[in-house]
């Protein structure tokens, strides 16, 4: 047997050599269609790219006609990079190698992307590539015959360019010179915009600035995948988050003077309840589309609770994913307009004790937790909350009550089931913050797994039927407890073909699809009369109505936030269809979460104390 193997791996041994020697021939004897691979090379991974993402030929070639100008500036990028590589490695069919794997990477992972959520892709997308095991979970990836030929089609020519071999034959020198000659107006279009604006204008990109998913998702058609990616790169660049201009003491304290500081401990007479934040995960009440003809039976859980405590409108920060952002508003009472919308706003925080919303209820003289029946590393929650003031951290690995799943993930009942352990085992009130599981995607467990919506509907019924059972148990408990229930956002559904397509749903008439429908609720009669029935609010003011009415000590801070409350009740860039900023507010929001924290808090020493 050792001899078989020994005169097996000689066979394969020669014939590596022997195919070598004669890669090395090639190099010189087939020069002309080395030159003609390479030059080839560009357009080629431009297109297949396009096409991959695209599903189809007829579709890529009708956008060729529509739009050349747009093609023609991939093809130029395209081959930028090539000659980056190609001076790098030398070896063309390293290059090939290399340039093909991000190229295919890129346009499947936007691919499945779209086509499990409906949002495109962007390069900020890719810092979630940590977490590509939870991200997995979440998206439909199907492998279809189509997939498979265009995945054949490229590692042919990759084969071909490693048969032929062809080589670069330059000196370091030129090999350095040629690198920065491709590098520099790589760099220039993302980083200048004297530079890629009238770049741009030339190839006729699609640079209308996208307020919303929408709008993002209509210039996509516009640029299609490849320019996309590097015009929204430009964007999220040009968009990046810089300190305010007079950032110092002085702009902050003139930001929070003229303020009525009620800082007496009252608590409604000394009664400190539990507060309880409810975020749940892509609950949306669609019944605000009437073509639907959703019946109420789906929802009657929440209807009940709304209707016996008080219930509004809130507006979230997102649409359809990047839960953080709305989690971000609720736990700091910030808005992530003030730090320019990032997608993941928890990963652009300073790495020191945050003067969150944990903080105040700590110094109140509350126990802190935060639960969320999911891994902790994803968005890196359990390294960055414990900066947030929660003395309990409790993920899907740390749940203390039996643990069932409904669909995919943690059922709600488990996680209602949890909050009332920690009630119940706390001799202090409690402030909790729970970001739910249940209801993400994939929604192709149900009745009918091909039923998208109506699978999305049934979780929504399973959601409403454990709130019932735990505002009951509330009620059961000798212990004020206050319950604020929304969902983060409406939910991703399939692009192309899911309910948003059929509802017509676009960047102009999309601003529905960020009002979400919340309850307040409390088993001891607490008076409501604070929560904003009438008037839709944004997402990070409604911890602020919560203090109201727990009635709990106020500083500058917070009374400025109640102040803008009344003046500016929605700031949103997505739902508004703004660029407008407000120069105070973001400035607030960047000292708190960002800057040196010099804004009124509960853990003012501590930060000063680090600062120092």
């Amino acid at each position: 047997m050792k001899e078989k193997v020994k005169r097996f791996g000689a066979f394969v041994s020669a014939k590596i050599k022997s195919l070598n020697s004669k890669r090395e021939i090639n190099t010189d004897k087939y020069r002309v269609v080395n030159f003609i691979l390479l030059l080839l090379f560009p357009p080629f991974i431009s297109a297949m790219a396009e096409i991959n993402q695209g599903k189809y030929v007829s579709s890529f070639l009708a956008f060729c006609v529509e739009r050349p100008s747009v093609m023609i500036f991939n093809i130029i990028v395209a081959a930028l990079i090539f000659c980056l590589l190609l001076a790098i490695f030398r070896k063309g069919w390293i290059a090939v190698l290399v340039q093909s794997i991000i190229y295919i990477a890129l346009s499947t992972t936007e691919l499945f992307k779209y086509g499990t959520n409906g949002n495109h892709l962007i390069l900020s997308d890719m810092k979630l590539i940590r977490s590509v095991k939870s991200l997995t979970s979440f998206a439909y990836i199907k492998i279809t015959p189509r997939l498979i030929i265009y995945y054949l089609i490229v590692i042919a020519f990759i084969c071909a360019v490693f048969y032929f071999n062809p080589k670069l034959k330059l000196r370091p020198a030129k090999r350095i010179a040629a690198s920065v000659v491709c590098i520099v107006p790589c760099v220039g279009m993302v980083m200048m915009p004297t530079f890629s604006t009238p770049i741009y204008s030339f190839f006729n990109l699609d640079t209308t600035a996208a307020t919303n998913t929408f709008k993002l998702n209509e210039k996509f058609k516009s640029n299609s995948l490849l320019a996309f990616l590097v015009q929204t790169a430009s964007e999220s660049y040009a968009n990046r988050l810089v300190e305010p201009e007079n950032y110092n003491d002085e702009t902050v304290d003139s930001i929070l003077n003229n303020v009525t500081v009620d800082n007496t401990d009252n608590f409604n007479g000394g009664v400190k309840p539990n507060v309880i934040v409810i975020m749940s995960e892509a609950f949306a009440d669609f019944r605000v589309f009437d073509e639907l003809n959703i019946d109420d039976s789906y929802y009657a859980g929440f209807d009940a609770a709304c209707a016996e405590g008080a219930s509004g409108i809130a507006i979230s920060p997102t649409y359809a994913s990047w839960t953080v952002r709305s989690e971000f508003e609720l736990l700091f009472g910030l808005p992530v307009r003030g730090i320019n919308d990032p997608n993941m706003p928890q990963r652009d925080i300073a790495d020191r004790a945050q003067p969150a919303l944990a903080q105040y209820y700590k110094a109140w003289g509350y126990k802190t937790a935060y639960v969320h029946p999911f891994r902790g590393t994803f968005y890196s929650r359990n390294r960055i909350y414990p900066n947030l003031g929660f003395d309990t951290l409790i993920f899907d690995e740390d749940f203390t009550v039996p643990v069932e799943n409904y669909g995919t993930y943690i059922d709600d009942s488990t996680v209602f089931n949890q909050i009332n352990q920690l009630i119940t085992e706390t001799d202090e009130p409690m402030y909790i913050h729970t970001t739910t599981m249940q209801n993400h995607q994939p929604y192709n467990q149900g009745d009918d797994p091909n039923d998208e919506f109506g699978n999305y509907l049934q979780w929504i019924q399973h959601t409403t039927e454990g709130l019932t059972v735990f505002l009951d148990q509330l009620r059961q408990l000798d212990e004020p407890t206050l319950v604020f229930m929304v969902g983060d956002h409406f939910p991703s559904l399939k692009g192309g073909s899911g309910i948003y397509d059929q509802l017509g749903m676009n960047g102009d008439n999309c601003s529905v699809l960020y009002e979400q429908k919340y309850f307040v609720w409390s088993n001891y009669g607490a008076d409501l009369s604070a929560v904003p029935t009438e008037e839709n609010v944004s997402f990070f003011y409604m911890p602020y109505v919560l203090m109201e009415i727990i009635d709990a000590p106020h500083d500058e801070f917070i009374e400025k936030m109640l102040d803008y409350k009344e003046m500016l009740p929605v700031y949103s860039s997505d739902y508004t269809n703004s660029t407008y900023h407000d120069e105070e507010l973001d400035m607030l929001t960047y000292d708190r979460v960002v800057g040196d924290a010099m804004s009124s808090s509960p853990i003012e020493e501590e930060l000063a104390t680090e600062r120092e």
